[in-house]
């Protein structure tokens, strides 16, 4: 949860000097006490390509599909691959409640680790400007879990810069967990570059989980720690009784429980502190809305931006992989991802064109490239089944968000000990009963259950707004969306060609 009070949200008539080969700038929107942004109000540029005149008018970057209230109700924020924006769906981002207010002993507020700017996440680039524009004491550096080690030298910026080296350079919170007694296995051997990780906390350094795009969530937290179960529940796994709280009852404890402990509060939240940040958390939804390539991501009929994504169905058990859709019945459809259906049959040879054909076969692939998914823990094991043949849907399930519609936590090795960068901590855990060992860099869900087999498993994200948040998955290991793409080509032996990678990262940085 932590965050400061500041957001690294670009005024929209900085953003339009990037645009005016494709508009003219008739006038800049200020934001209101809020803070969301209105609009500003554009001209059709009498140059524009005649082609590309149905997604220039009026508001430029809200048309077509967006209508005027909910364009005023939305705040942009660049990246590198163009504009994201969130929209909300009560009206206005209200920056009073207790998401932005200091309700520990530190400082801190949920705005401290979720900005706004940033994804609702935090990046190494915004970070860094805080350390420089404060020397080190912005409420997000604090020895409880933002440096290396909780009894780090922070005495001097130096040593503060040296302190907060993971928070500094991948944006990297530190967790600490330790093993359960009960668990099925022990520490062995721990070999941690800043001298402090032991079994009663292991330091367990992982990216803040984005709090927009909260109401697609099938899983909180990497590890699940606040999924909780629910015997009463009708949201239960197939054929089993496995039953799960609501996502809101979730994210209600996951409140509480970190304003305890990233912000060191002294007693608890009041029931209506929990209520009103879970509020405004599934009010939000933030997706990329503008592409430097393919321009406006919701024009010639693609859906892309927050404000279809408001709108996009998602419930408990959608389009499962192996059971199939819960309510529907329907079996399960690889072809999960249809923003940019209308995109794939597009004409012409300029570089608008291209882009958005380039944006389409990816999406394609996503759906449709065969992958021989093997050695995934909580797949193959699970199901006995050596190799099994699917698509990035296969784990990617949820129709247009791309998280997977249940629990199911993973291991597709990203933990791995061949993976390991000096910076991180390496684990060798021992199992109690067989005496094997395992190397991991964090075991993962393995520390919330006590289960050898569940080392190293985590969730996956919901994948709308990827552009905003780099660098990508629990542990940064990916410093940009290329590097997310080869993982999975040398991890599964897919064997993308260049130009299927291209494509791929195209789709990727339009979601």
């Amino acid at each position: 949860m932590p965050r400061g009070r500041k957001s690294h949200h670009v005024p929209v008539c900085l953003l339009l000097i990037s645009l005016t080969s494709l508009a003219t700038l008739a006038g800049c929107g200020g934001a209101d006490s809020s803070g969301t942004v209105s609009p500003p109000s554009m001209a059709t540029n009498p140059a524009a390509r005649a082609e590309d005149e149905d997604v220039i008018p009026g508001t430029m970057l809200f048309r077509p599909n967006d209508p005027g209230p909910a364009a005023r109700n939305m705040s942009l924020e660049l990246n590198d691959s163009g504009l994201a924006a969130t929209y909300s769906t009560s009206g206005v981002i209200d920056r009073s409640g207790p998401f932005f207010q200091s309700l520990g002993t530190n400082g801190r507020s949920c705005a401290s680790c979720h900005v706004q700017g940033e994804g609702w996440t935090i990046t190494p680039a915004g970070v860094r400007i805080r350390f420089l524009l404060t020397g080190g004491t912005d409420p997000i550096f604090r020895t409880v879990d933002g440096s290396d080690s909780p009894l780090a030298d922070v005495s001097t910026v130096a040593a503060r810069k040296r302190a907060y080296s993971m928070l500094l350079n991948k944006a990297l919170i530190r967790v600490g967990i330790g093993i359960p007694d009960t668990a099925e296995f022990e520490l062995a051997a721990v070999d941690d570059p800043y001298g402090y990780a032991s079994s009663k906390e292991l330091s367990l350094f992982r990216r803040p989980l984005p709090s927009t795009n909260l109401n697609l969530l099938s899983t909180v937290m990497w590890d699940g720690r606040e999924t909780f179960r629910d015997a009463s529940s009708t949201d239960c796994v197939a054929g089993t009784s496995n039953c799960f709280a609501s996502i809101h009852f979730d994210l209600s404890d996951q409140s509480n429980a970190a304003t305890l402990g990233h912000a060191q509060a002294a007693t608890p939240l009041s029931g209506a502190q929990r209520q009103a940040i879970v509020a405004f958390e599934a009010n939000l939804f933030t997706a990329q809305l503008y592409d430097w390539r393919a321009g406006p991501l919701n024009a010639r009929g693609a859906r892309g931006g927050p404000v279809a994504l408001a709108q996009n169905e998602f419930y408990f058990g959608i389009n499962d992989t192996l059971a199939g859709d819960y309510r529907t019945k329907a079996p399960f459809n690889p072809q999960a991802m249809t923003l940019f259906d209308a995109w794939s049959g597009l004409k012409g040879g300029n570089d608008l064109a291209a882009a958005r054909q380039s944006v389409a076969r990816g999406q394609a692939l996503f759906n449709s490239k065969p992958i021989a998914i093997s050695g995934v823990k909580g797949i193959n094991d699970d199901l006995g089944i050596a190799t099994l043949a699917g698509t990035c849907t296969t784990c990617h399930d949820a129709p247009n968000a791309g998280n997977h519609s249940i629990p199911m936590p993973l291991d597709i090795g990203v933990a791995d000990a061949s993976r390991r960068t000096p910076d991180m901590p390496l684990y060798t855990l021992r199992n109690k009963a067989t005496g094997a060992t395992v190397q991991t860099t964090d075991p993962g869900r393995a520390l919330i259950t006590g289960k050898w087999q569940d080392i190293g498993r985590f969730k996956g994200p919901v994948l709308r707004a990827l552009p905003t948040r780099a660098p990508y998955f629990h542990n940064g290991m990916a410093g940009d969306l290329q590097a997310v793409v080869d993982f999975y080509d040398t991890r599964f032996a897919i064997g993308f060609t260049p130009q299927e990678k291209a494509d791929l990262v195209a789709f990727l940085r339009s979601l």
